[in-house]
């Protein structure tokens, strides 16, 4: 299928359709998700009928934030022009792992390592926003879904605050951490549990009276990446923008209540407490901030389905289904490979069998997306365990503390769909014929 002539020089080539006419997708979340699930089935061919989001004007929320090489292989292949990512991304060529109260380096690792360029979530937001609407995809805002019906037939829907009712072959629910469609798909409310870490958040323009104090600003003369290591936290510095915008999260253990919220306002008292021994080059840098954010780290337990049990045409994707830890480093870039998944595997079937395409989708992703996870747990647990009960001045090896996330990146996950469609589909029929779909996990 051609690109509208609305769109014509628009830098992506779309593939044609596999199906006459082509499938109607609906996307619930216009995060980073749902915008890349909405270029990765735009991509291949499918109709995506509408993005919805409940809010009614996006806000520049979050902080740092980086995407992969294993995401950027796929965005570039969507047609998404990357470079707009990386020229707002953090440019410093490396990153150090430092130890908690002196500073000394423990390992210098390239910025790659981690999570490709590290930049701030709003802005990354912004840019997925944008390739969505070049590819003439309605973006709705203020839809609230209250409520999904999974019936086959005629075809599932979901319904609007509004009492607006919208159908489609396929809906998929990039709605976040706090999904309603995940409530429908493992047919049972799934509370959040705490991970018994917290975070504390800031992200701000260093005013003047910092830039010109050596006690506040050795972090702030260029692009850095900077982790202060000690028994059961951690420091990240992300300065940005040669010094123009400077982020600092600190992780510490914490086992009390756990709303999920990007809002929630942060104790500078208990920040200041928490970081009176840490290394002098950051400390003041962030016992002088005015406000932070207080972010209770959560997890879902991992899902024995993403797929609604009737149609199997309502699927979840991103955090709905695969949420990560942020010492992954991969949560986004895990999305962008689902996306490119479900449309791959979307495309390998017939209009008569999407819940074959559906099934198979999680079973080629659940694997990989669980592999990632531990990435981030070991990584946490790693850094907040290499220098409890030993000497102060004890040499660590770097091994111990290095982020290893390289390994992640070499994966297609388009590729790896295709290479691997005969025998999991093959599965999936089976499943059906059987009458019983084999649980993800326990």
């Amino acid at each position: 299928m051609a690109p509208s002539s609305e769109h014509k020089d628009k830098p992506y080539q779309r593939l044609p359709s596999p199906h006459n006419p082509a499938l109607r997708i609906i996307i619930v979340g216009a995060g980073l998700g749902g915008c890349a699930a909405a270029a990765a089935l735009h991509h291949h061919g499918h109709e995506v009928v509408a993005v919805l989001d409940k809010v009614r004007a996006f806000n520049r929320l979050g902080d740092s934030l980086g995407l992969g090489e294993n995401a950027y292989k796929l965005l570039a292949r969507w047609g998404c022009d990357i470079k707009e990512i990386q020229e707002i991304g953090n440019q410093a060529p490396t990153m150090k792992i430092r130890r908690w109260h002196d500073g000394k380096v423990l390992a210098e690792q390239p910025l790659m390592d981690m999570a490709g360029y590290i930049g701030h979530r709003g802005d990354y937001h912004d840019i997925f926003l944008k390739w969505v609407r070049e590819r003439g995809i309605p973006i709705r805002m203020g839809c609230d879904v209250v409520a999904y019906s999974d019936a086959a037939v005629p075809a599932p829907s979901l319904t609007l605050a509004t009492g607006e009712v919208l159908t489609a072959d396929v809906i998929v629910a990039c709605d976040g951490i706090k999904s309603l469609a995940r409530h429908l798909v493992l047919g049972a409310q799934d509370d959040p549990v705490s991970s018994g870490y917290a975070c504390f958040r800031a992200y701000f323009e260093p005013p003047a009276d910092m830039r010109a104090d050596p006690e506040r600003n050795a972090f702030l003369g260029e692009d850095s990446v900077n982790f202060w290591i000690g028994p059961d936290t951690h420091v990240v510095q992300n300065t940005l923008r040669g010094g123009r915008e400077f982020n600092w999260i600190l992780t510490h253990k914490d086992d009390g209540d756990v709303p999920e919220s990007w809002f929630q306002p942060g104790d500078m008292q208990e920040v200041r407490r928490l970081v009176a021994d840490i290394d002098p080059a950051i400390r003041e840098a962030i016992k002088s901030t005015d406000k932070c954010l207080d972010w209770k780290i959560c997890y879902r337990k991992p899902l024995p389905t993403w797929v609604s049990p009737e149609s199997h045409q309502i699927v979840l994707l991103g955090d709905s289904c695969h949420a990560h830890l942020p010492t992954s480093a991969q949560g986004a870039s895990q999305a962008c490979e689902s996306a490119g998944v479900l449309a791959v595997c979307l495309s390998l079937v017939a209009r008569d069998e999407i819940r074959v395409g559906t099934r198979a989708y999680e079973k080629l992703r659940f694997p990989r997306t669980r592999v990632s996870q531990t990435h981030g747990e070991d990584l946490r647990d790693r850094w907040h365990n290499v220098l409890k009960n030993v000497d102060s001045d004890i040499e660590i090896d770097p091994e111990m503390v290095k982020i290893k996330n390289r390994p992640l990146y070499a994966f297609d996950a388009e590729q790896d769909a295709v290479d691997n469609w005969n025998e999991v589909s093959k599965k999936v029929r089976e499943e059906f014929t059987n009458g019983k779909i084999e649980p993800l996990c326990d």
